[in-house]
């Protein structure tokens, strides 16, 4: 949230397919990792509600013969409530297996968001630089800058997700009540727990040093055509035609730009009325990167005013 709002207008080129589709801004693209994670830390909330049941009085699978009182006893070591049948209390393992689950899910998109980084940090796109903490060389190649701690946590990943499936796979053919095999499950959840503890340990400073290259993002922004659309509609909507025929003769004008080396930006409006006549010198402002981002101010868009409101939002939320 923090670099969001540092970075609420760099505009970079927003993708699909890997491909440079349409301007958003790397708040934005940063914003999109927060609500993954606001939806990751209630799912954990949600399993802690579930988890919240005394298995105490079940005896070994058929209770016990003592006036206990279950819920009292469940009250004063902390629970809501005690389990409902015997059988279950003994048996059940969904929550090793919901907690395993949350946190797989947790540590899948820190390896999508790692994967980014270190795609951000190869020289064919430079947008980003880590910071030497979070960086190594190579063994023989002195040019070598590695975002080891990104592929480090991406390859954890793996590591939590065959906890989430020891869990499930030992459960699977299970007979009631209980069975020697549970005793795995105390190795596989708390080596899911810890790793992701691990992982956010190098993951949040340098998160919060890495060097944003602005001039690098916009300058792949410009380049990627990813203004088209907004031509597009420039044409729905000031010159009254339909998409089909704006889509067609936006291609056109992608196509010539790609012949004459040149951007939709930089193309003389002789050449736009050349390929239609309906075009004039509004379009230049149409198709401006900052004009194309920030006219998409619906609620969860890419302007400057939504990002700089989402990420307070978010903030507000982490402050509750």
């Amino acid at each position: 949230c923090e670099q969001a709002l540092e970075h609420s207008d760099t505009v970079l080129p927003g993708y699909t397919h890997l491909q440079r589709a349409q301007p958003i801004t790397f708040g934005h693209h940063l914003l999109a990792y927060c609500e993954m994670l606001l939806r990751d830390r209630g799912r954990v909330e949600d399993a802690l509600k579930r988890m919240d049941v005394s298995p105490l009085g079940s005896g070994a699978l058929a209770g016990t013969t003592y006036p206990i009182d279950r819920e009292y006893t469940a009250k004063k070591l902390g629970f809501s409530s005690a389990s409902a049948n015997s059988l279950d209390g003994v048996a059940d393992r969904d929550f090793c297996a919901e907690t395993a689950f949350a946190v797989s899910l947790v540590m899948t998109h820190l390896s999508r968001f790692c994967e980014e980084i270190i795609m951000w940090c190869s020289w064919e796109f430079k947008f980003i630089e880590l910071d030497d903490a979070f960086s190594t060389g190579s063994s023989i190649m002195p040019q070598k800058k590695n975002p080891d701690i990104a592929e480090l946590i991406r390859g954890k990943s793996g590591r939590v997700f065959g906890d989430l499936i020891t869990l499930l796979t030992m459960m699977k053919g299970l007979p009631l009540a209980y069975n020697k095999d549970m005793q795995e499950d105390k190795e596989a959840v708390f080596d899911a727990v810890d790793t992701l503890k691990l992982c956010f340990v190098p993951l949040i400073p340098m998160v919060k040093t890495m060097r944003v290259k602005k001039e690098n993002m916009r300058n792949a922004a410009a380049k990627g055509f990813i203004n088209a659309t907004d031509c597009a509609d420039y044409l729905v909507a000031q010159k009254n035609l339909p998409f089909r025929t704006a889509y067609k003769i936006t291609g056109e004008l992608v196509a010539l730009c790609i012949d004459k080396g040149c951007t939709l930006e930089t193309l003389p409006i002789e050449e736009y009325k050349n390929i239609c006549g309906d075009f004039d010198e509004g379009v230049y402002e149409a198709i401006s990167l900052a004009k194309c981002v920030n006219s998409r101010n619906s609620y969860g868009g890419p302007s400057k005013e939504n990002v700089i409101f989402q990420a307070e939002r978010i903030l507000s939320l982490l402050e509750g």
